[in-house]
């Protein structure tokens, strides 16, 4: 992926590569399991070719497979995280399991079954079904963050918010995928389904019901989503160093 792709996903990438030879500070909340790190100058060796060999490998199939959690249309960030959660820090590992808890509590009481059960801190639904619209409202992170910490693989809907999809790539946590039908409508919460991530014909079945979905490629923001998020995919690719070699 060239860097201006990286750039739309995360607006302050161009800074981090813009100047090779300064080394600034760096701390992200949203790197877990990283400490801070001073980043070193880029080797001037380019990293086109670790790009070209990477996008020339056959994409490994994905599956993720479990139970459905089916809401509707314009689900915003206030149900998915509320805001008085927006102090836990993800990049602490305690508070991170935390932050999981909390996903989706703020759906309206017309949602039956909760994402998470009170005292949980894990869902046992590892595929979320939306209608229009998922993750609409403000541009906070820990909404997709918190769908990963609770154990979400996958949201399957009809539309997003563009800035939903672009924190998902960004932080790696889950994976945003586009169905070409209304899923929503003919799935139900705890239905058996299996999402295969393939190359060109990714698919959603749910074995409940004996149907299956085809749902639209993922395209470059799939391998970025594969590494972890976008700094760790840049790192793969050599576009930054290493945590380890800082």
């Amino acid at each position: 992926m060239a860097a201006s792709s990286l750039q739309s996903l995360n607006p302050t990438f161009s800074q981090t590569l813009a100047s090779p030879n300064t080394s600034p500070s760096f701390r992200s909340p949203f790197l877990r399991f990283n400490s801070s790190f001073t980043p070193k100058p880029l080797s001037t060796r380019s990293s086109s070719s670790l790009i070209a060999r990477s996008a020339a490998e056959p994409q490994e199939r994905k599956t993720f497979h479990g139970l459905c959690y089916v809401v509707g249309d314009n689900i915003d960030t206030d149900q998915i995280i509320p805001a008085e959660f927006l102090t836990l820090v993800p990049s602490n590992p305690d508070e991170y399991e935390k932050l999981g808890s909390y996903a989706l509590i703020g759906l309206p009481a017309s949602y039956k079954d909760r994402f998470v059960q009170p005292g949980e801190m894990k869902t046992k639904y590892s595929i979320i079904i939306g209608g229009e619209n998922f993750g609409c409202g403000s541009s906070r992170e820990h909404a997709p963050v918190c769908l990963g910490a609770a154990g979400a693989k996958a949201v399957v809907a009809q539309s997003y918010a563009r800035i939903f999809f672009r924190n998902s790539v960004a932080t790696g946590e889950v994976y945003p995928l586009d169905s070409e039908v209304r899923v929503c409508d003919e799935c139900k919460t705890g239905d058996v389904a299996t999402v295969e991530l393939r190359e060109g014909d990714s698919v959603l079945i749910n074995h409940t019901t004996g149907k299956e979905y085809k749902l639209k490629p993922i395209g470059d923001a799939g391998p970025v989503i594969d590494a972890g998020g976008i700094f760790a995919y840049a790192r793969k690719a050599g576009m930054i160093p290493s945590a380890a070699a800082a």
